[in-house]
């Protein structure tokens, strides 16, 4: 038999907060939504000759980071939320020079965000749920922390922009 694992709503204020290893989520203006990328970046050349930082052994495995994720909802407007259509086209922006054109769509299936919950911030409340009649204990649990039911698809190849189309 395999082993249950209870799962819990968040609470609406959590006793103790810790650090989490999993990235943020890509909050859009009609909710979370996942980021779907087909095909390849391209990363500008990273010359170690030119980066002053790499010059002793402890920054010698050092990797280039290059800005991936500034998102602009052009046709968004502030005044009509709820409108979904302004949120159908989608832009990010790769670094300083390219561009994705993306648009948003609903997933077929709305799928949760699970973490492992803090063994001392557990308790029963009515949000609990235990599967297969398991006790509540010394056992892993986990909290859902978010619905995910939106996607950004980016399905076409990048497009060549300015540094000041950019942005920083």
């Amino acid at each position: 038999m395999a082993g249950a694992i209870p799962v819990h709503t968040t609470t609406s204020c959590p006793s103790k907060s810790f650090e989490n290893p999993l990235p943020k989520l890509l909050q859009t203006p009609s909710g979370l939504a996942l980021l779907e990328l087909q095909g390849t970046i391209n990363l500008p050349a990273y010359d170690i000759e030119d980066d002053d930082t790499v010059h002793d052994q402890e920054h010698q495995g050092h990797m280039q980071q290059t800005s991936i994720g500034r998102l602009i909802f052009p046709e968004y407007d502030a005044q009509n939320p709820d409108n979904l259509k302004s949120t159908k086209r989608v832009y990010l922006y790769v670094g300083k020079h390219q561009r994705l054109t993306g648009e948003v769509k609903k997933l077929p299936k709305a799928f949760a965000v699970l973490r492992k919950r803090n063994p001392t911030a557990t308790s029963i409340d009515d949000h609990d749920v235990f599967m297969e009649g398991q006790e509540s204990g010394t056992q892993d649990e986990l909290e859902i922390v978010e619905i995910v039911k939106w996607k950004i698809l980016f399905s076409t190849r990048p497009e060549p922009v300015g540094a000041l189309a950019a942005g920083p």
